[in-house]
Formats: C-alpha cells, structure tokens, sequence
C-alpha cells in the first residue's frame, strides 16, 4: 500500500498531536487503605473544592504547578455515594469519572463513588442466580401519555410456566425516574442475593414512573401529582403487569413501597386501597402531618379491619433525614389510632445508602 507525502505529513502530525496531550488523570483513586484522591486538571481555576455523601460540608483541592487540583480523603467506609465538584462557584460532575447519577430533572446530576470493602456488600452483584431487567412502554389511558414500567423478574421466573409470583410495586423519589431502583438501588442484585441465600421468597417488582404531573410543573392543586399517579398505576400498570406476567391477582400477594416521594405515594395509595395491597411500606417518606387526619381518614375510621387487612405496614426514616420528624409523626398517628405498623429509625439522611438497606430489611418481610 503506498501512502502519499501528504499522509505521512498527516501522521506525523496526529502523532506529534498526540504526544503533546497531557496524560490523563484518574479520580476518583481508591487505595488499598479506602483512601479516596480526587483530581482535576484545571490551571486556570481559582478555587475548586469537593462535597459529597462521604464528608460533612465540602473539602478544597489544592493546585500544583502542572494546574493539577487534588484532595485526598478518607479513610472512607466502604458504600456508594454520590459526589460533585465545584469550581470557581460552578457545581459539576467530575469529569475524569465515567460513572454518573441523573435523574428526570438537571439538578440531581452527580457523580459516583464507590468504595468496596473487604467482601462483597449485600448490594453487590455475587456469583449467584440473577434475575431480569426488563422494561415495557405503555399507553396511559388514564393520562393519555406515553410511559414506561421497568420490572425485575426473579431468577427461573422464564422456567417456571406454571407459577404465579407476588408482586411489588416499587417507586422512586422525586426528581428519579422507572429506572432508579435499577440503577441506583440495585433491587435486582440484593433480591438475587437474598434469594440465594434463603432469606426471602421469589416475587416480581413493578418499577413505574411515579410522576402523574411531569417533573418540574407545578401541580394545579396539592395532591394532584400522586391523585393522577395513582389512576395510572390502578387503571393502566396494574391490569398491564397481570396481562403480560404471571403475577397473582389477590391482595394477599400484592405489595406497595416507595422512597421519599415515591414513599408518600405508596403510603397515601397503600393505606387507602387495603382491597388492593396487603404489604404497605414507606422509606423517608414524604409526609405533611396536617394532612394526616384527611390522607388517612378511611384507614382510621375503621382499625380494627385495617389490621385485619393489612399483613405489614413499615415505615422508616433515617434519624439525620429532614423528613424524620414527619415520619416520626406519622408513627405516633397510627398508634393514637391503634394502627399496627413497624417504624424503624436508623443512621442516615436522604440517601440511597439509606434506602437500599430497608429494602434489604424488607423483601424478606414480605409474602411470609
């Protein structure tokens, strides 16, 4: 093959090119002792420092004379977290790191970091039998809108023709979308984890869209948001996920659970559909204890068929989140109603490091 002066005139330069990029960075760098160097290469900054789930406040980089900023933290426990840096005032995602947390809306955009420990965490993926991800469009009748489900079927659910599974409607908080306890939560390697390990029985989750009011549109009145959510999820989800799955149709094996606003949702749509859900749970929920006595109206008037009705109801905050102290409001709520309930207080804020421990605790709670 010949190559013309021209071409090698263009090697060379692409060459010479690349030979003058500065060599790249690597952040976050994990050391054997969880210590964590974050780095940015940036030599025309002022101030650029780091905030994330792993440190209180925010910690500021230092810049050498090649205009390399970079912190070391740590050591950092062993979990997932999310993290941003900021410069020069300008918050933003680490662009030396490929792994990214979005959302529905601009301002949950983050980073991730992720520091393992000596084993494997209950969130890992193991060397175990894995289920599936698998995610549907739909037609909402109910909202006249174009929509997407995403659901886990456990392992051997293509196998088992005979079988019908319970099923969990899971929701994610604001700002999320279906795809969040995928992504983020990891539902599908902690059940498979738990089932492998005997400690919770096989069932299908329903990951739905949990917005009925798109994501940054004021609701034209409060409640609207999960009002409208709630017909798509009984009129639309429900009758879709039991004509293409085998799920079972009885209330006994049906459960509803969400986080933050997705927590609200699964208690206000819970609580008030008992014909539909027997297993009711809620994870730093988003509550308005003014609202209680309305939201909540039909599960008090009655307790005594309430408790028949339900199998579990749980609720948990963590003790740093801004929204324990509604949750905890809401625990003593029911008890002044004599509503039978769980209420688990832990370490923790607003988090999925939170979130993604109470559905551990959880799964194994249902279908008993």
């Amino acid at each position: 093959m010949r190559i013309s002066i021209a071409g090698i005139f263009l090697i060379l330069f692409a060459t010479s090119a690349w030979a003058q990029q500065p060599p790249a960075l690597r952040s976050p760098e994990v050391d054997s002792a969880r210590r964590v160097t974050f780095r940015l290469r940036a030599p025309k900054a002022s101030e650029v420092s780091v905030s994330g789930e792993f440190i209180p406040g925010s910690q500021s980089l230092q810049k050498d004379d090649q205009g390399v900023w970079s912190v070391t933290i740590g050591p950092v426990e062993p979990e997932i977290y999310n993290y941003n840096l900021t410069i020069d005032g300008v918050r933003t995602i680490d662009p030396n790191n490929p792994n990214v947390k979005s959302g529905s809306t601009p301002g949950t955009i983050a980073s991730v970091l992720e520091v393992a420990g000596v084993g494997p965490a209950f969130y890992d993926g193991q060397a175990v039998p894995h289920g599936e991800i698998r995610t549907h469009w739909y037609q909402s009748k109910s909202l006249n809108a174009l929509r997407r489900v995403t659901v886990y079927t456990p392992p051997g659910y293509d196998q088992s023709a005979p079988t019908r599974y319970p099923v969990l409607y899971l929701f994610h908080g604001a700002n999320a979308d279906e795809t969040a306890w995928t992504r983020f939560g990891h539902v599908n390697l902690i059940l498979d984890n738990l089932l492998a390990a005997g400690k919770a029985k096989p069932f299908v989750v329903v990951m739905p869209f949990g917005y009925g009011v798109p994501p940054g549109t004021p609701a034209s009145a409060p409640g609207d948001n999960t009002a409208l959510f709630s017909r798509d999820l009984i009129e639309d989800v429900i009758p879709a996920i039991q004509s293409k799955y085998r799920v079972s149709t009885s209330r006994d094996q049906r459960a509803i659970a969400g986080l933050s606003m997705g927590g609200g949702e699964s208690l206000g749509i819970g609580l008030n559909h008992l014909d539909l859900f027997s297993y009711v749970a809620g994870f730093s929920a988003a509550l308005r204890p003014p609202d209680f006595p309305k939201t909540f109206a039909g599960l008090v008037a009655n307790p005594k068929e309430a408790n028949q009705k339900l199998h579990l109801l749980w609720v948990g905050c963590g003790n740093q989140d801004s929204l324990f102290a509604p949750a905890k409001s809401f625990s003593a709520f029911l008890e002044d109603h004599k509503i039978k309930h769980t209420f688990r207080e832990t370490p923790g804020a607003h988090t999925w490091m939170v979130w993604r421990r109470y559905l551990n605790e959880l799964a194994p709670l249902l279908f008993q």
